[in-house]
């Protein structure tokens, strides 16, 4: 048992780090703040925008304001996936890929108010949020 304790710990001390804490979804911490385009892929609707001051905000476009439980499927560096549910008010799965800290690409899909959606969109920050 010692032994396999210290080959853990030796793993930590020379895998580069292994054992150093990395905060979930990291990866929407890097995006830029401000004013952000969105743009559906199929060409309908016209561009939307939010004013984005935290990229979590992104993972429940459908959903928005709404206090849901979330578990990360995938969170790398470029991309997370994430699955939540709104208690009584619907569900959905995000996949986020992060081109530049201005520049994401949005496949989400799930159910709200009682009606299912799916969309692509590409997100691109344009400037500052209006005040």
């Amino acid at each position: 048992m010692a032994a396999t304790a210290a080959l853990g710990l030796a793993g930590g001390v020379y895998g580069g780090g292994v054992l150093a804490q990395v905060r979930p979804l990291a990866m929407l911490d890097r995006l830029e703040p401000g004013d952000w385009e969105l743009r559906e892929r199929d060409g309908a609707g016209v561009p939307r925008h939010i004013c984005l001051r935290d990229g979590r905000r992104l993972i429940q476009l459908r959903h928005p304001g709404e206090v849901c439980s979330r578990i990360a499927v995938e969170d790398t560096d470029s991309q997370i996936t994430v699955q939540y549910t709104c208690r009584g008010r619907g569900y959905g799965r995000t996949q986020i890929r992060r081109e530049s800290p201005s520049l994401v690409q949005i496949d989400t899909q799930g159910i709200s108010k009682g009606l299912p959606f799916a969309f692509s969109a590409e997100a691109r920050r344009v400037g500052s949020c209006r005040r």
